[in-house]
């Protein structure tokens, strides 16, 4: 019996060894870095390096933290800009422990930490998107050059403000960097270095939709309606300078054709007066041919006429022989 409790005691301390001696040792991997607690103080300095490691069984703790370059992304939070405008704000950011005993000493684990930078980046964006215009926001940098119209520039033959977007100061990457700025300052408290934040997705509140769909509408039927007056009044010059060039055509048309018609009646008379003077039968024969086409002129089978037997229609009449 007492050979039986001796080897069950034996059995207990080689047990009780081995766990001490699995318990004392330890691997630091390359990925983080460790803190070594006794009832849960922090004892020395944080282990950077990796390999195998001592530490005093049961009575110390081993406390792992990432050193890696860790992901935060935020929620989608709305929020009203200076202009009074909501839009909807998703952000994400990269952060990293460089302060392992400081950071187990506030936030103690990761989880502690991820709601640590929700509250301050959180914070921050808010207060940086209350503080600027929409359009400080949506703008990339303050050095590109705002798009404008340039078809409505060129019929107005000036600047104007319809589609210029107005001047910026800052734009998002400036906002970005001052979230950055203050949040980092505020989280090395906590054994942490801010590494980058940037705004992942902006969107526009549904009533801000709206009114930017009105603006646009606005703006295009007034950028229209001056595309119709530049038209109407193009087309009014047009008309004018055609009806312009339409009486000149004609004055000059009805100029000329007066003059060839006098030079043509020079002529005729030219003619006539040649033939008629040739002769005294050329004369007769000249003053019958005209008092024959008279005839035809004015008598026809209806025709009535009363004349005097001595005046000049009648001359060829009674001249005529009698049959």
């Amino acid at each position: 019996m007492k050979r039986g409790a001796r080897n069950l005691v034996l059995a207990l301390v080689g047990l009780l060894a081995i766990i001490a001696l699995f318990d004392a040792f330890y691997v630091v991997r390359e990925t983080e870095q460790v803190i070594i607690t006794a009832f849960g103080k922090p004892v020395g300095e944080p282990i950077r390096e990796a390999g195998l490691r001592f530490k005093l069984p049961f009575v110390r703790s081993v406390n792992r933290i990432d050193r890696r370059i860790l992901e935060w992304d935020g929620l989608r939070v709305e929020m009203p800009t200076r202009d009074k405008l909501y839009i909807s704000v998703d952000t994400f950011a990269r952060w990293r422990i460089v302060e392992p005993l400081e950071y187990f000493r506030r936030l103690r684990d990761e989880r502690s930490a991820r709601s640590r930078l929700d509250d301050i980046l959180g914070s921050e964006t808010l207060t940086a998107i209350a503080k600027n215009d929409l359009i400080e926001v949506i703008r990339t940098t303050a050095d590109r050059v705002p798009l404008r119209d340039e078809t409505f520039d060129q019929l107005s033959g000036a600047l104007g403000t319809i589609g210029v977007l107005h001047p910026i100061t800052k734009g998002r990457k400036r906002i970005e960097n001052e979230i950055e700025t203050a949040a980092r300052a505020k989280l090395a408290e906590f054994g942490i270095e801010l590494l980058d934040i940037r705004f992942k997705r902006i969107n526009y509140n549904q009533s801000v939709v709206e009114k930017i769909y009105e603006r646009m509408i606005s703006e295009r039927q007034q950028i229209a309606s001056r595309f119709r007056s530049e038209g109407e009044g193009e087309a009014a010059k047009i008309l004018g300078s055609m009806d312009r060039d339409l009486s000149v055509i004609q004055s000059e048309a009805y100029q000329k054709v007066q003059v060839l018609r006098g030079e043509a009646d020079a002529r005729v008379t030219t003619i006539y007066a040649e033939a008629y003077g040739q002769s005294a039968e050329s004369r007769d024969l000249y003053a019958f041919l005209k008092s024959m086409e008279t005839y035809r002129k004015i008598l026809d089978r209806d025709s009535m006429m009363i004349l005097s037997t001595r005046g000049e229609l009648l001359r060829h009449l009674n001249a005529a022989p009698a049959h």
